[in-house]
């Protein structure tokens, strides 16, 4: 494996890494929405699955986001009859976002990232070294 295969392999998980930070963003953004219309759902939370893929061009495997699923947890129900979402009965559907999981999982996304960009620093300061040799 050379050089350049890390810094592919590395931008790939660089790239998956963004966009669990993304959701998990959305997914705090939301933490606190109701549905609009009586008896309605709120913000369901979404998750991302990560995949294995060959790259073929390096002959060897990086990860991809595979999809972005939603949360099937049950939501949690607050007595509220005055507010525009209550149900018959008075009480509204509340997200199922624990603020505290996101937030521990967008630490891990973000230490995963800052590896992948450490490889990345590494293997272009290793690059121009070579390069320097070179000249």
């Amino acid at each position: 494996m050379d050089l350049f295969n890390t810094l592919t392999i590395s931008a790939d998980g660089m790239k998956a890494q963004g966009t669990r930070l993304r959701i998990i963003a959305e997914n705090l953004a939301n933490a606190d929405s109701t549905a609009s219309e009586p008896g309605g759902e709120p913000y369901q939370r979404k998750m991302v699955n990560f995949k294995n893929v060959l790259n073929r061009e390096i002959g060897a495997e990086t990860v991809n986001v595979d999809r972005i699923t939603l949360d099937q947890s049950e939501f949690s129900q607050r007595f509220d009859p005055g507010h525009p979402a209550a149900n018959e009965d008075g009480y509204v559907l509340l997200p199922n976002v624990n603020s505290l999981i996101e937030l521990t999982d967008m630490r891990e996304a973000q230490r995963s990232y800052e590896a992948n960009l450490r490889v990345q620093q590494s293997s272009r300061r290793m690059l121009e070294q070579t390069i320097n040799l070179l000249r």
